[in-house]
């Protein structure tokens, strides 16, 4: 299993960014693909989530009305479109994949990270 994900970048605070994660490897009916993010010096944290079949998300309470994370079964990819970017949304965002049954942050499969800098 791998997943790719790509769109990070350095871009102005208020602007936008749209991040994707391409899956290869398997099917993932049952999973919860989500998106994590890690600045310098802190913890990583899960910034929303979305399950592959139904379709449900969950956000971060600092993103909220801000992100919004959606997915294309037809390609095997997920996405999150950033938008009003802040200072403090910069860091490191991986994507990952976990089965349902381990919650939120129980993930199985992880991406390479891709570096988001948001400049004030």
């Amino acid at each position: 299993v791998q997943l790719q994900a790509s769109g990070g970048g350095l871009v102005q605070a208020g602007g936008s960014l749209r991040l994707s994660c391409a899956a290869y490897g398997r099917t993932f009916s049952g999973y919860r693909m989500g998106w994590f993010r890690q600045a310098p010096g802190k913890e990583r944290e899960i910034v929303a989530a979305i399950t592959w079949s139904g379709g449900n998300t969950n956000y971060a309470d600092s993103v909220k009305g801000r992100f919004t994370i959606s997915r294309d079964n037809a390609k095997n990819t997920v996405y999150l479109q950033m938008n009003s970017l802040k200072g403090e949304d910069t860091a490191v965002y991986y994507c990952a994949a976990g089965e349902l049954w381990r919650g939120l942050n129980g993930m199985d499969y992880w991406g390479k990270g891709t570096q988001v800098t948001v400049s004030s």
